[in-house]
């Protein structure tokens, strides 16, 4: 090794990953690096393991094997809401938002000091919050919206607002389910425009089947097959492998 050679640092390291279902491996000997500021689109037929993935990562799904570190802390030891606090936050493929509720009043709940029993009793509605909530509102493009019940939004609007609902709570890696899934054209062209803000300050890792989407935000694209990795690099590159063209985007 040469003398003062760093090896490098990776927001989020995956090694040697593994999880069996009675016998079935849904990711197989997985590995793989985040970096700081990196947009990582994971790809891949249904049943290659993508959802698996983040499952273990946010703890919802326990690993049979394998090490999976976020800034050097090992995380299959943690539970979910230790991950949360660690700085990961996850959205699912259906926004889980309150309908009943504003948007300004959903983004003030999501805000880290009411997550607490006792921050919940003792919250205000300072103006920290109420400045957070504005400049949240604006990213996810509703600062127009605040005063609007959530389950008046569009699909694509309730989507934008559970991301909202996430980087209120400023996580360092954000991972996000097919995020543009039944949204509208202009919604999918927005919400590349957003994650391509959102990643001065964070990392994001999503799932998603849009092709076009992935072309428009994806610094770097994994592509799982089997629970394991076919190919891996810029969008460029992955879909030129003949591998990936047989089982993925020949289909």
């Amino acid at each position: 090794m040469l003398i003062g050679h760093q090896p490098k640092e990776f927001l989020l390291s995956v090694e040697a990953l593994t999880v069996s279902f009675d016998g079935f491996k849904a990711v197989n000997d997985l590995s793989f690096y985040v970096e700081e500021n990196e947009i990582r689109v994971i790809i891949g037929p249904n049943g290659a393991g993508k959802t698996t993935v983040l499952d273990l990562i946010c703890g919802k799904t326990k690993a049979t094997s394998g090490s999976i570190q976020f800034r050097g802390q090992e995380l299959t030891r943690l539970k979910e809401n230790q991950i949360v606090q660690a700085g990961v936050g996850r959205k699912f493929q259906t926004p889980s938002i309150y309908d009943d509720l504003t948007v300004f009043e959903n983004l003030e709940i999501s805000f880290p000091r009411g997550r607490t029993v006792f921050g919940a009793l003792t919250f205000t509605r300072d103006a920290v919050v109420r400045d957070r909530v504005h400049e949240v509102a604006e990213m996810i493009f509703l600062k127009d919206r605040l005063n609007v019940n959530a389950e008046l939004l569009s699909h694509g609007q309730k989507q934008w607002l559970e991301i909202g609902m996430l980087l209120i709570q400023d996580p360092e890696l954000l991972m996000l389910d097919e995020p543009v899934a039944g949204m509208s054209v202009s919604e999918r062209a927005k919400t590349a425009e957003l994650l391509n803000r959102i990643i001065k300050d964070r990392s994001v890792l999503v799932i998603e089947h849009d092709m076009k989407f992935v072309e428009d935000i994806a610094h770097k694209v994994t592509v799982l097959h089997q629970g394991q990795i076919l190919s891996e690099g810029t969008m460029e590159h992955v879909q030129k492998d003949p591998k990936v063209i047989e089982v993925y985007l020949g289909h």
